[in-house]
């Protein structure tokens, strides 16, 4: 029996947040970001640097499946809607696959 094709993009975001004055503000544009990743794409996103700072985070957005065009696709549509969000944005962003 052969083994499943396994296919794992990791998509990283750095982030501005330039009219954040407080870190609740930050908090609460990141948090609707990651939430808006999370139940239109199934995907599994975490904060993964820039916790402590005002104006900037980073956030890793990490999707798995079994057909790599299938995944091309989401993830093209997971960036364009990061390039889109009217309370943030991009400095950066990198793509790997795993």
């Amino acid at each position: 029996m052969s083994e499943p094709a396994i296919f794992i993009s990791l998509l990283t975001m750095e982030l501005l947040i330039p009219w954040a004055r407080s870190l609740k503000d930050r908090r609460s544009a990141v948090r609707g970001l990651k939430d808006r990743l999370r139940s239109r794409f199934n995907a599994s996103v975490i904060e993964v640097a820039g916790e402590d700072t005002w104006q900037r985070a980073t956030l890793a957005v990490c999707i798995v499946d079994n057909d790599r065009r299938k995944l091309e696709a989401t993830m093209a549509r997971i960036r364009q809607l990061a390039a889109e969000a009217h309370d943030l944005q991009l400095a950066d962003m990198r793509q790997e696959w795993l």
